[in-house]
């Protein structure tokens, strides 16, 4: 007796054409090119993951140079002082401190200044 294998293969090619909808041209209508895409996708979306939080950082550092240049101190500087005087601010803090309350800011620095 032979076997028959078109409910499982219909079920896989199915998820398949489900992971690969919207894509352009063959990537969203054949099965091989589609599940070739879907693996890709999956690469660039974690790596994006990754990347997302790399790009998150060096904004937050940009915005918080951008500050200290009006207050006369280097990031690097700031960065050691706020090591030294045991200040756990991260990043991301700092960043959202300069955009919603300047003088608050303003006076981490002096800490750290002084």
């Amino acid at each position: 007796m032979r076997v028959k294998r078109g409910i499982i293969s219909h079920a896989r090619h199915k998820k398949v054409f489900e992971m690969t909808k919207g894509y352009r041209m063959t990537k969203h209508r054949l099965i091989r090119v589609g599940h070739e895409a879907a693996l890709h996708a999956g690469e660039y979306a974690f790596a994006g993951r990754k990347q997302k939080k790399r790009d998150f950082r060096r904004l937050w550092i940009t915005r918080i140079n951008g500050a200290l240049s009006n207050l006369g101190i280097s990031y690097s500087q700031f960065i050691a002082g706020l090591k030294k005087t045991n200040i756990q601010l991260d990043r991301k803090i700092l960043a959202e401190i300069i955009s919603e309350d300047i003088n608050t800011f303003k006076r981490v620095v002096e800490k750290v200044k002084g």
